[in-house]
């Protein structure tokens, strides 16, 4: 699933290579990608220009040329491609946008778990999704995560994959944060000091920059437009099962923690 570092990796590519183009046609192959009335976003998408791509945790957020921003979640699969109006379309782009210079920005999703809905601008930081989002490292004040950890009964691994908590964060950038914390992650929230919760902070946030820095990671389909990322070259311990660990040299694991696949030096992280 792309996270935070993929889907901010998606917004400067598709920066440079959609602002300012007018949609002269939207062809939805598949229609249930779009949240809400289909003739709606057609009308409202046609004709109008993205003037600006934002992104709050792992959500892209299109701002329109009028009153309205198109938010899009990726999800599993989900990517996009700038291609020339004519290329013949995949089997897996599913929404099509035709800009006026021949051009166009097509949503790929392999597993169609991706979505797409139309807001105001006036409300749609104030309505979900993106209302329920918590900080992002970067943006969290002292001892906020410490905070919003005391009220929550589970795992710190489950805590951290939890949006409402702490945004941007998926399944490899909490593994990575956990170890820089060396912190186990199956501790009960309950159990984090103030002091190891601004450690997870203060790590997320070195685990992000550098992660966005390199492009992202590629592991299987992530790709940004067509720019794969190379965080995976400096991973600690995700995806290394059976490794040593780069600080002390014993043997990772890969054990379940909330259903997820958790990978962990079990003498670094107490």
């Amino acid at each position: 699933m792309p996270e935070l570092p993929e889907v901010e990796t998606v917004r400067k590519q598709l920066r440079n290579l959609v602002l300012d183009k007018k949609i002269i046609e939207v062809l939805p192959v598949y229609e249930k990608i779009v949240d809400g009335d289909i003739n709606e976003f057609l009308q409202i998408m046609t004709n109008n220009k993205i003037i600006d791509v934002e992104r709050y945790g792992k959500y892209l957020v299109f701002i329109l040329n009028d009153s309205h921003v198109l938010i899009s979640h990726l999800r599993m699969e989900g990517k996009y491609h700038i291609r020339d109006s004519k290329y013949p379309l995949s089997k897996h782009e599913h929404i099509i946008f035709y800009f006026e210079d021949n051009t166009s920005l097509r949503y790929d999703d392999t597993r169609k778990f991706g979505r797409m809905e139309i807001r105001t601008k006036d409300n749609y930081l104030k309505v979900n999704p993106l209302a329920k989002l918590g900080s992002e490292p970067s943006n969290m004040s002292d001892n906020e995560l410490f905070l919003k950890l005391k009220n929550k009964n589970t795992t710190i691994k489950q805590a951290l994959l939890d949006q409402t908590v702490i945004s941007g964060l998926g399944n490899i950038y909490v593994d990575e944060t956990l170890f820089l914390s060396k912190i186990d992650p199956r501790r009960n929230t309950k159990e984090i000091t103030l002091d190891e919760a601004n450690s997870l902070t203060n790590s997320a946030k070195l685990v992000l920059d550098k992660a966005i820095k390199l492009g992202g990671t590629t592991i299987k389909s992530f790709s940004a437009t067509d720019i794969h990322g190379k965080f995976q070259n400096h991973l600690n311990v995700h995806t290394k099962v059976n490794e040593a660990c780069p600080v002390c040299g014993n043997t990772i694991i890969k054990i379940k923690v909330g259903g997820r696949g958790t990978y962990v030096c079990e003498t670094c992280q107490k």
